[in-house]
């Protein structure tokens, strides 16, 4: 007697082909076995990273710290919690760190095809494929940032919407619910960006359909938007009690400024990623690489040979609307963030999951034959891509060129506890995750002078990136010997001068 996995992975054979369904699980378990094989990378790993891992450090769960004294307010402390609670049952780590990540988007790929099994469209299993070989979607899966929990929160707002008018009268109630958990999770993950991303297509739907009464009438708008309020507000409030400015920077600069200003300045932790305006659409053609290119083969293919669409007699108008609703999901990140000057390709993630749905209903739609043939392009392409990707960071020393903790292992190597490690870098990041925080910071060249310039010196190691040798001068001059170069940086030892 089969048991329900071994039922559920025959049935994935049957409805994808035993080569997609094999594919599909190499990419799951590549991802899982990834999570631990390469460094946490900057700037983004190595920030989140060394967030979670002081809030474990610290016990504070209010406020995201970056460095000691230094309050981070760029996001809510959601994606940070999941992070800190994992490294709290698993000790600090890449593992560790990342692991809720790749949960999230497991739970994400399975939510997406639960609501595409519960809309009756044809082959809804095609979803498992399209959304979990996307390259964004796979990325994200097991890096440390605030996007997938972000991408949790609006599919379940975006799904709990469509099902609270449209499913079986056992699952409106729910989804009816669900709805505002997922406005809760968008929250405290990024803050109102994700309920723009939700509400703007919502709204576009509902007014294109005529269904704006049906909509009010399906969702208990009050008493869900007073329950949202209470949860959400006392974090905010607390947040903005215990480091004040907290609330002016958040909501002026990082959801106005940021997105509107082009090379915005007044970033507290980086700088804003300047971009010419609607460069968010071709981060969208980039982020859905195979199925931005294999869709369009298919289509001129199915078109070329006259295959006919499979159509649910009687449904045309219901499917035409679903339909639509997807795309409008789907595309609401590019449309929010086509104005804006200070762009990443990340931002189109919310819109994968539908995306995703609409790519598989369409697929449904043609001849079997042809549907599994791109299927099998698409995730084989999606395998060689990734797989090549994933050797580079491992194999291929990428990760390790961006992250410092190669410097770090070689500074505990030589054995010398009580002298202090530094680096000439602005933010620290990894090498703080790395060293638990100890790690010095010698911010610019000219700080470097002072430093090398003390009177009566004491030793330190030094960590200088590969990039900035070239612009300094001959560090040996000043009584600094090599140790060797590790990663990205070269590490120096000052001896010092005895006391004697």
């Amino acid at each position: 007697m089969l048991t329900p996995v071994a039922r559920a992975w025959h049935a994935a054979r049957l409805s994808l082909g035993g080569g997609v369904a094999g594919l599909l699980i190499v990419l799951a378990l590549l991802r899982l076995a990834s999570l631990g094989a390469y460094p946490l990378m900057d700037t983004t790993e190595g920030r989140y990273g060394e967030i979670a891992r002081r809030m474990v450090e610290s016990g504070d769960w209010i406020t995201p710290w970056i460095a000691d004294g230094v309050p981070f307010w760029g996001k809510p402390p959601l994606s940070f919690w999941l992070s800190a609670g994992s490294m709290r049952m698993f000790g600090v780590g890449e593992f560790a760190v990342r692991l809720p990540h790749f949960l999230m988007a497991v739970t994400i790929v399975l939510l997406a095809f639960d609501w595409a099994r519960r809309t009756g469209m044809r082959r809804a299993i095609y979803v498992l494929p399209v959304l979990g070989s996307t390259v964004l979607f796979w990325v994200s899966a097991g890096a440390v940032m605030t996007d997938m929990v972000l991408c949790l929160g609006v599919l379940l707002s975006t799904r709990g919407f469509w099902l609270a008018l449209h499913g079986s009268s056992e699952d409106r109630r729910r989804e009816s619910w669900l709805f505002f958990v997922g406005l809760w999770i968008s929250a405290l993950a990024k803050g109102p960006v994700g309920w723009v991303l939700v509400l703007l297509p919502l709204g576009a739907w509902s007014l294109w359909a005529g269904n704006v009464r049906l909509a009010w009438r399906a969702l208990p708008w009050l008493r869900g938007g007073l329950l949202l309020l209470t949860a959400v507000a006392p974090w905010y409030v607390l947040a903005e009690w215990k480091t004040p400015g907290f609330l002016s920077y958040f909501f002026v600069g990082e959801h106005w400024s940021r997105f509107v200003v082009a090379g915005w300045q007044g970033d507290r932790y980086g700088s804003a990623h300047a971009f010419p305006r609607g460069t968010i659409w071709l981060f969208g053609l980039i982020a859905s690489l195979p199925w931005s290119i294999v869709l369009p083969w298919v289509a001129w293919r199915a078109r070329r040979q006259g295959r006919p669409v499979a159509r649910q007699h009687g449904r045309e108008s219901a499917e035409r609307s679903f339909g639509l609703y997807l795309l409008m999901c789907g595309m609401a990140s590019c449309v929010v963030f086509t104005a804006a000057g200070n762009t990443l390709w990340t931002y189109v993630l919310p819109g994968l999951p539908p995306m995703a749905l609409w790519a598989a209903r369409y697929l449904g739609s043609l001849d079997a034959r042809l549907a599994r043939r791109a299927l099998w392009a698409g995730t084989l392409a999606s395998t060689t891509l990734l797989g090549a990707g994933l050797t580079a960071l491992t194999l291929g020393g990428r990760a390790g060129s961006e992250s410092a903790k190669a410097v770090v292992q070689l500074h505990a190597a030589q054995r010398r506890p009580d002298v202090p490690l530094a680096f000439m870098q602005a933010h620290m990041l990894s090498a703080s995750f790395y060293s638990s925080g100890r790690a010095l910071q010698i911010p610019d060249v000219r700080q470097l002078a002072t430093v090398l310039g003390e009177p009566s010196p004491a030793p330190l190691f030094i960590a200088v990136p590969l990039s900035v040798l070239p612009r300094l001068p001959p560090l040996d001059m000043h009584g600094l010997r090599t140790v060797g170069d590790a990663g990205a940086y070269r590490l120096f030892l000052r001896e010092g001068v005895s006391g004697g």
